[in-house]
């Protein structure tokens, strides 16, 4: 055979030879690169932002911790609660009631569920939400305090009082009280302690804490649970977010229309709402 007929030969195989190699050469990078590609059931979702609500775990049994240190309370329930109607996981930051509102205003939380009340002052700071809770000041008095009650501002003359910093106690002691002596103190036990020692008269809280300090501390200390200024806790929220005020107020309603706060007063404040009652004062919620 002459060499242009094997040439000829050889040119009509290799193709057929090289199919083979071309088809498993193809297959193979195709199949490397569908291994490469993450299959679309494996991503993952963006994650939810957690909804972060500050407080201060200090005012049982609105805000507290449980045996195993976690927080609990009424508080805690209703901001669980707000973070599931938005579809959120929930945070809490516990932070000294002081510095609650600064934490707000600087983001690193989305609202304070911290037995706030609703103030004038306040509210040039942040905004609140609708109102859900109302209490009233009230007085621990000292047993061998003489003090009749707070039906004027000369009831303060030559008389000293316990405040908690930061909270309305201190500011209507501020306002209304110019002649008394304040001893500001940061934790509520300190300034039931105040009261027990008799180094002052009372101190200045709301009817529930006033009520259940006394039922701790009965030998030495008395109650005056006739409410002497009224006010209203709300959920605060920095200024301007309204789409999360809204959020939050469509909640409270729907709470408050499904029973849900009666079914907090009776899980956490039963026994109380009976005395409360018994005593003809209205009850917070």
């Amino acid at each position: 055979m002459g060499k242009q007929a094997k040439l000829g030969r050889m040119k009509r195989i290799l193709p057929v030879f090289l199919l083979p190699i071309l088809l498993f050469a193809l297959v193979s990078c195709s199949k490397r690169e569908t291994e490469n590609q993450p299959a679309k059931e494996s991503v993952a979702p963006l994650a939810v932002k957690p909804l972060v609500v500050g407080m201060e775990l200090a005012y049982p049994p609105f805000e507290m911790t449980d045996p195993q240190g976690k927080p609990a309370g009424i508080s805690v329930d209703l901001a669980q609660g707000i973070a599931d109607y938005l579809g959120r996981p929930l945070r809490i930051e516990n932070i000294p009631f002081d510095g609650l509102i600064p934490a707000l205003k600087t983001g690193n939380i989305d609202l304070i569920i911290s037995s706030m009340t609703a103030t004038w002052e306040r509210e040039q700071s942040i905004d609140f939400s609708d109102r859900y809770l109302r209490t009233g000041l009230a007085l621990l008095c000292a047993t061998n305090s003489t003090i009749g009650g707070m039906r004027n501002q000369s009831e303060g003359e030559g008389r000293t009082f316990a405040v908690k910093l930061g909270t309305t106690g201190e500011l209507y002691a501020r306002e209304r009280l110019p002649a008394a002596t304040l001893h500001v103190l940061k934790d509520e036990s300190a300034c039931v302690l105040e009261v027990i020692q008799g180094k002052v008269d009372a101190f200045i809280y709301d009817q529930m804490s006033v009520y259940r300090n006394w039922e701790r501390n009965k030998e030495t200390t008395r109650p005056m649970l006739e409410a002497f200024q009224m006010e209203d806790w709300a959920v605060g929220v920095r200024k301007g977010n309204d789409e999360l005020r809204g959020k939050v107020n469509e909640f409270l309603a729907e709470f408050q229309r499904n029973g849900g706060f009666n079914e907090l007063g009776e899980k956490y404040l039963a026994d109380m709402k009976r005395v409360f009652e018994q005593l003809g004062y209205d009850f917070i919620f």
